[in-house]
């Protein structure tokens, strides 16, 4: 129900921390390991893979992305990323951050990412293939819409799934039910904005991960960097009940002002997110 996002584990300053957290949510049964070859310059993977020892590898589903758009930018990145990982494989490997509209033909055009990333798959570097994106709902469409014009399909897709979500250019409404029909893995991020959202002052972080985890989800990744933060995640795993009908129209009631020209996603106004706007050349 929970997987623990990778970005925030390269935020506490002691290394050992980030491989306690990743251990003891492996140990609560959290199995879910969200990573990304450009997170913190590599720093994000390094901590996991020293987290992943001792055979801890064994109990994690592990994810991590790439944002190279070329076959050899996307073979190196996956490279590098296994190295930093300490494993022969990662069980999801994801497009990262497909934020520009001609990113999904830039992806499957010959000599174009997926080339390299279909054939690390037939070398047993990874099991399934998804992307993720957090800007535009209609560029995850056209991403899926390529991939059904190419006969591929992809085994995931992950999108910013949170309360502010519902009432802005909302991936839960226009992207969420595509993916439901066509029975793909769906992973939710962001449920707190990551933080803007709690900064809105109209919800609580259980409130949060309780409205994101009662979608038609398979994990909602959410940051976590203190054992406080990953005990109020397991916390709520803990007493997880769906919202009913009247639960979620109260926080939608509650959060729709706060959400109005999405103040409180800056991933999808600004480029206050976008790592390959500020480093093009991870794009190949």
């Amino acid at each position: 129900m929970i997987g623990v996002g990778g970005f925030h584990l390269s935020k506490p300053e002691d290394p050992k921390l980030a491989v306690r957290i990743v251990r003891t949510a492996l140990d609560n049964g959290i199995n879910f390991l969200d990573n990304s070859w450009d997170y913190a310059e590599g720093e994000s993977e390094r901590r996991m893979g020293k987290a992943l020892r001792d055979g801890y590898r064994e109990k994690a589903f592990l994810m991590t992305k790439i944002d190279g758009r070329t076959a050899q930018s996307a073979a190196s990145q996956l490279e590098q990323s296994l190295q930093r990982l300490q494993t022969d494989h990662v069980d999801l490997l994801q497009f990262h951050e497909v934020i520009r509209m001609d990113e999904p033909e830039r992806i499957f055009a010959a000599g174009g990412a997926l080339e390299a990333v279909l054939r690390a798959r037939e070398q047993g570097k990874l099991r399934y293939i998804g992307f993720t994106g957090h800007k535009s709902p209609e560029i995850h469409r056209h991403m899926l819409e390529v991939a059904d014009q190419h006969g591929f399909r992809f085994d995931t897709l992950q999108m910013p799934l949170n309360v502010m979500d519902a009432h802005y250019h909302s991936f839960e409404q226009s992207v969420l039910p595509v993916a439901v029909q066509k029975q793909m893995g769906v992973l939710g991020m962001k449920p707190m904005g990551d933080p803007f959202i709690l900064d809105s002052d109209t919800v609580s972080a259980p409130e949060c991960l309780r409205y994101a985890m009662s979608l038609p989800v398979s994990v909602t990744i959410t940051g976590i960097d203190s054992m406080a933060i990953l005990q109020q995640a397991l916390d709520v795993v803990d007493s997880f009940k769906p919202l009913t009908p009247q639960e979620r129209a109260a926080l939608l009631a509650r959060t729709s002002k706060a959400a109005k020209d999405g103040k409180s996603e800056r991933y999808k106004v600004s480029q206050h997110f976008d790592s390959t706007e500020l480093h093009p050349e991870w794009l190949g």
